[in-house]
C-alpha cells in the first residue's frame, strides 16, 4: 500500500496513542517507574495535541470542522489511554 501525505497527517495522532499503549505494556514488563519509559509517555499527550492542532491548522486533508470534530472525539479518548498507562507502567497496584 502506498502511503500519502494526507494519511500521514490523519493518523499520526492514533499512531501515537497506540504506542502509548505499547511503550506502557514494555515499561511494566521491563523495569516499571524507569524514567527511560516514562517520559515518552509523559510527551504522548502533548504530541498529540499538537498533531490535532496542525491538522486544523493545515485544511489540505480535511475541512478544518471535520478536523475540529476529530480532535474533539479523540483528545478526550487520548487522555484516557494516558491516564492509565502512566499509571500502569509506572507499577501502581491499581490493576
Amino acid at each position: 500500500m502506498k502511503w500519502y501525505p494526507n494519511q500521514v497527517r490523519i493518523g499520526a495522532a492514533p499512531i501515537v496513542t497506540i504506542m502509548m499503549v505499547f511503550i506502557a505494556i514494555l515499561g511494566r514488563t521491563i523495569w516499571p517507574g524507569s524514567p527511560l519509559f516514562m517520559w515518552p509517555l509523559y510527551a504522548a499527550l502533548p504530541l498529540v495535541a499538537l498533531l490535532h492542532i496542525l491538522l486544523v491548522l493545515d485544511d489540505s486533508s480535511m475541512s478544518r470542522l471535520d478536523s475540529m470534530f476529530y480532535a474533539l472525539v479523540h483528545i478526550p479518548l487520548a487522555f484516557v489511554v494516558w491516564t492509565f498507562s502512566i499509571l500502569f507502567a509506572n507499577g501502581s497496584n491499581v490493576f
